[in-house]
């Protein structure tokens, strides 16, 4: 469980296909401080996607990615370099101060539109159609793991908009018109759905 209040942005250093299992990819991730007190087998989210963490040296820790995981988010476009955000998962009594995100990503969405402001950015992206019952005006969203309110559902796009302290802290700094976002709609509206 998760809240989608990004604490870090970690960096890639080393992706490679797992020799046991030549469907999973692991990937290593600087962690920087995120990386203190973690034990293999916790939960880490990367993107918005809860993973495991199987190896830990220093502030680099791997995981592994499965098809699954591939297919349904946008990690298998990482690249070496590449900045993702980082949130570990959320300890019984502490604030929740975003909203609940369980790390399992929906779908992929696509940014259309970039409206910069003097105090916020408004980013315009597709929603995917399987998930626009999802999306509604005020509702929460993750998009990269970020807990983000809904602006506009416009047909088939929607809005939100981010403070500077929110670009400053994670990947949203390096995203440009065309980038893929992994989205995760709010679990509670799931259920009510239902």
């Amino acid at each position: 469980m998760f809240t989608g209040i990004i604490t870090s942005t970690g960096k890639i250093k080393k992706i490679e296909q797992n020799t046991k299992n030549r469907s999973a990819i692991k990937v290593s991730v600087d962690l920087g401080k995120d990386s203190k007190g973690l034990k293999i087998g916790q939960s880490v989210a990367l993107n918005g996607v809860c993973l495991s963490a199987t190896k830990i040296a220093k502030n680099t820790c791997t995981f592994e990615m499965i098809d699954e995981t591939m297919k349904k988010t946008d990690l298998g476009n990482l690249k070496v370099g590449s900045l993702v955000n980082v949130e570990r998962s959320l300890k019984v009594g502490e604030r929740l101060e975003g909203h609940f995100v369980l790390g399992h990503v929906d779908g992929v969405a696509q940014i259309k539109k970039i409206e910069k402001k003097p105090k916020e950015v408004k980013i315009w992206f597709k929603i995917p159609k399987n998930l626009k019952k999802y999306v509604v005006q005020k509702g929460s969203i993750a998009l990269d793991g970020i807990s983000l309110t809904v602006v506009d559902v416009k047909n088939d796009l929607a809005s939100v908009c981010l403070i500077p302290h929110t670009i400053e802290i994670t990947n949203f700094k390096t995203k440009n018109i065309d980038d893929k976002l992994n989205i995760e709609t709010d679990v509670l509206g799931k259920y009510i759905l239902k």
